[in-house]
């Protein structure tokens, strides 16, 4: 298989990298520090590796990201999304600047990329596109409403993608992340929901490879989100583990 991760330096996506060189896959690795990429590739030695330095934020670039990309492969059989930001929620409640980089990161370049992946996938009438997105975008909380908001947009995007994409025999899979313990976390007070970071990897590499429309990831958080979501908002706003900051 070729496969084609973008943001390939966070925690999560290098072991996801490292499980597909594990298994033969070519790569092609994307990411913005071009040390910590290196790194990565280095884990995927037994794997033929490419890797192309590139800031995802940077839209104007991103068509021409992902057309490269699928040279460097041949072809893009999965295509793994897997940058984001949590950004500074009460920073971005001040200032619309912060609140757009935040919606910026974690939606827009998003779109960005997965407009010429989709494309180049339609017309090949095959691939696999995962993205990672949040369990913060199931419902607001004031802890990180921003970066949830930005989440549940991409989740829209991502259902309305998915079914435009399922007569092609394109599967898009929408990866309902919980907090993980890694760089991008460390400082949030950790707790027993906290998923590990090659864990997480292979449970993703699993959703993305059964073709699954949405997955949580851990899975637990399947059972704990429909309860969230279902709280009656008078109700939610009283209680204090959910609604606090």
């Amino acid at each position: 298989m070729h496969v084609l991760i973008l943001g390939a330096t966070s925690a999560i996506a290098a072991e996801a990298a490292v499980i597909y060189a594990e298994r033969g896959d070519r790569l092609h690795l994307v990411g913005r520090d071009p040390q910590k990429l290196a790194a990565v590739a280095a884990r995927c030695a037994r794997a033929v590796v490419t890797t192309e330095q590139a800031d995802l934020a940077d839209l104007a670039h991103n068509e021409t990201l992902v057309r490269s990309a699928s040279e460097a492969l041949g072809q893009i059989d999965i295509a793994l999304i897997a940058h984001g930001d949590l950004g500074d929620q009460l920073a971005s409640e001040q200032a619309f600047t912060s609140a757009e980089a935040t919606l910026h990161v974690n939606f827009t370049s998003a779109v960005s990329l997965l407009i010429p992946l989709a494309n180049l996938c339609e017309a090949a009438r095959s691939g696999r596109i995962g993205v990672i997105t949040s369990v913060a975008g199931d419902r607001g909380r004031p802890r990180n409403y921003t970066y949830g908001a930005a989440k549940a947009a991409l989740n829209v995007y991502l259902q309305g993608l998915r079914t435009r994409l399922y007569p092609a025999g394109v599967s898009v899979t929408t990866i309902k992340l919980g907090p993980v313990d890694s760089p991008m976390t460390r400082d949030h007070k950790k707790h027993a929901l906290f998923g590990k970071p090659p864990a997480v990897a292979q449970s993703i590499v699993r959703a993305i490879d059964a073709g699954a429309p949405e997955a949580y990831v851990p899975a637990f958080w399947a059972l704990i989100m429909p309860v969230v979501r279902s709280v009656p908002e008078a109700l939610f706003q009283r209680l204090g583990f959910l609604s606090g900051r």
